[in-house]
Parts: structure tokens; sequence; C-alpha cells
């Protein structure tokens, strides 16, 4: 481990700003990255007016029931999307796995071609051209999943209809909102420690498509696990593999 990879899981956490309501925790954190702030500045709230997620999605959660956080990263690691899911899981829930590349799931019945759903989203922004990230987190650690809009939550027999993943929820007392949090600040300062072979190692240990069959914008397949730089490979429907760096994979539905 060099002394720069240790630096960078250090001092997590503070400064920290937590606002009763706000419409976007990144915002505010990238606010506070511009103005120079350092490494390790936290910004919390207990709602968002304006949350979002990948693909510009929002991310809706009730009053005081998840964790919403953004962290503000000086000299950010390259595998920090994937550092950053596996931490999570590591504190969300024993059954949590990672739908790549970030998206933090848990299975909604036995067996590994389970109904997935949504535990944990993970967006992260930055300017690296001006070495920093936020990375942000949501994570339901209390959400009670019938205050949750209709088209967020599955079907009692685990299907869904909507678009996207339903919904889950570790099930947590608000009061567990804070402990967790500090638990997932120890667990990122341990993975941003890590050397990358690990976090490879860890995350591919977690990897909820692996197996599934999936589609992109380029066409669909299998997925077969990460490569070195982190890059899905997909077994091709149509014979060959390819490796996708970013963008949206869904799960194929069977009808």
């Amino acid at each position: 481990m060099s002394i720069a990879a240790a630096d960078a899981g250090a001092r997590l956490g503070f400064p920290r700003v937590h606002l009763r309501s706000t419409d976007s925790t990144n915002e505010r954190a990238r606010e506070l990255a511009r103005a120079g702030a350092p490494h390790g500045t936290l910004v919390t709230a207990s709602e968002q007016s304006a949350g979002r997620g990948r693909q510009g999605r929002r991310w809706s959660a009730p009053p005081d029931s998840s964790l919403l956080m953004s962290l503000l990263l000086r000299s950010p690691p390259r595998l920090l999307p994937l550092m950053a899911a596996v931490a999570v899981c590591e504190v969300a829930d024993e059954r949590a796995s990672i739908k790549w590349p970030n998206d933090i799931v848990v299975g909604l019945a036995g067996g590994a071609a389970a109904p997935l759903a949504k535990l944990a989203g993970i967006l992260i922004e930055g300017r690296p051209q001006e070495g920093w990230a936020v990375l942000g987190i949501g994570l339901n650690v209390a959400v009670r999943l019938e205050d949750l809009p209709a088209e967020l939550r599955a079907n009692a027999d685990g299907t869904y209809s909507g678009q996207g993943l339903p919904a889950a929820t570790m099930g947590a007392a608000p009061s567990e909102i804070e402990p967790t949090l500090t638990r997932l600040l120890q667990a990122l300062g341990h993975r941003l420690a890590q050397e990358p072979a690990e976090t490879l190692e860890a995350w591919r240990e977690r990897d909820a498509l692996k197996g599934r069959e999936v589609a992109w914008s380029g066409g669909r397949g299998r997925a077969q696990g990460i490569d070195g730089e982190g890059r899905l490979v997909v077994a091709l429907a149509q014979g060959g593999h390819t490796a996708i760096g970013s963008g949206e994979v869904h799960l194929e539905r069977i009808s």
C-alpha cells in the first residue's frame, strides 16, 4: 500500500455539513469543492428534494429514512466506483451485491437468477482536470417500502412492471442512519487504501450480473464479470466478447 493510497482514505467525514433539507447533497458538495474545501469534506441531509441517480434519474426517499451523503475526494483513485460499491455492500446487508457498475442490490427471492431490488445508488461527479470528485451515496437504511410511490415497489410475488429496479430497504430504525454512516466512512477509508487487485477481487465476489442476460444500447449477451479495468465483460449473443466501459446495462426480462 502506498503512502498516497493510505492518505486518500484518511480524514473522511471532516469537516461535515449536515442539512435538514436540500435539493441535492452532490450539488452542495460540488460547491464546496469549487470553493477549495479539503479532501474528506462530507455533506449529509435528512431529506433531498432533487436527489439524482445515474443517467439523470431521480433518487426518492421519505424524510429521515435514508443515508444521504456526498463525500469530496481530492485525487480520487481510478477504481473509485468499484471501491465505493464494495464498501456500501459491506455495511448495508450481508445479501447485498453489485449490479454493474455500482448499484447495490438484493435478490427478491432465492436462487442466483432471483429478481433484483435496489438498496443503494452511487453517483460520482467531479472535475478530473481539477483533481477532485464528489462521491454521492443514497442508502435505504430505514425506508418503509409501503411509504414509497407504487412505481418504486415490487409486487408481492417479486415481479416488477416499472422501469429499472424496484426499491429495497435495510429495514432498520431511523436511529441507525448515523451509526451506518460511521461504519460506511470506515469501510470507504479501508477500501481507498487498498491496491487495485484487492478491489477487483472484492467486487467480483459481489457481482450480481455474472451469468445473467443483459442488454445495452449496443447489443445484448451474457455478463461474464469485469476485467482488470473494471469494465463489464459480456459474451455476445452472436458470438465473441465485448467490454463495456460506461453506460447503462439492463437485465433482460423473460416474457
